[in-house]
């Protein structure tokens, strides 16, 4: 247990990996600490809530914020990118486009949940979509660690990216491909019929003894994401299990 981390708000998951459950919505930050960079994964939904999460994670790390990675495009994920000037940005191919011509969705869709109008407004104005855009795997060199970057969607949305990141306990980042604080949520842009697969890949990904950090809730372990693979393969009527 680190105690400056707790104090902060911070879970350190490794030496090189942290994360922060956000009020409201439970979405998971994920932390990548490299000798020379730092990785977030998955900012926030506001430009208040994303310049709060990069002032604390630059205070923990005593590095500056140098890489973002969106692991899917729903607006709790991503309109806090903005607040990141400077950041390089990475997301599944075809994340870009998508974002640039929903932006009023995420907009209503935030709204609609509760975050107030007019900073829905602003961050959606403002909303950074990816430059980097990763088709199968995209290794980033953090200094003294490597971040995998993987497509492994579709499943929650067409356009899931996971982030691998080796240590002492491997941990994977997974977006709302896995979620322990309640069930998977299958909105309108998900791919039922694929979300399994998904998670096969991220259980080759990360093996038996990694961290999987879902996009809501607890850190949960192997056995957690092939019992979400299990649940889900029978919810849609998928076979192969």
């Amino acid at each position: 247990m680190d105690v400056r981390w707790e104090e902060a708000g911070w879970e350190r998951l490794t030496r090189r990996t942290g994360r922060r459950r956000l009020p409201v919505w439970d979405c998971t930050v994920g932390l990548v600490v490299g000798d020379d960079s730092v990785l977030v994964v998955d900012p926030g939904s506001s430009l208040r809530e994303g310049a709060r999460v990069r002032a604390e994670a630059e205070r923990l790390t005593g590095r500056r914020v140098t890489h973002i990675a969106f692991t899917h495009g729903h607006f709790d994920h991503v309109l806090a990118g903005a607040a990141f000037s400077g950041a390089e940005v990475y997301g599944a191919v075809g994340l870009d486009a998508e974002l640039l011509a929903g932006g009023d969705g995420l907009r209503r869709d935030a709204v609609r949940h509760g975050l107030d109008p007019a900073e829905a407004a602003e961050a959606a104005d403002l909303l950074v979509p990816p430059r980097h855009l990763v088709s199968g795997e995209w290794t980033l060199e953090l200094g003294g660690v490597q971040a995998l970057l993987a497509n492994v969607g579709p499943g929650h949305t067409g356009y899931d990216l996971a982030v691998f990141v080796p240590g002492e306990r491997e941990t994977v980042f997974c977006g709302d491909l896995v979620e322990e604080s309640g069930e998977p949520q299958a909105g309108p842009d998900a791919v039922p019929g694929q979300w399994p697969a998904a998670l096969d890949r991220l259980l080759a990904l990360g093996g038996e003894d990694a961290l999987y950090v879902p996009g809501h809730g607890a850190v949960v372990d192997a056995a957690f994401v092939r019992a979400q693979r299990d649940t889900l393969s029978a919810r849609f009527g998928v076979s192969g299990v």
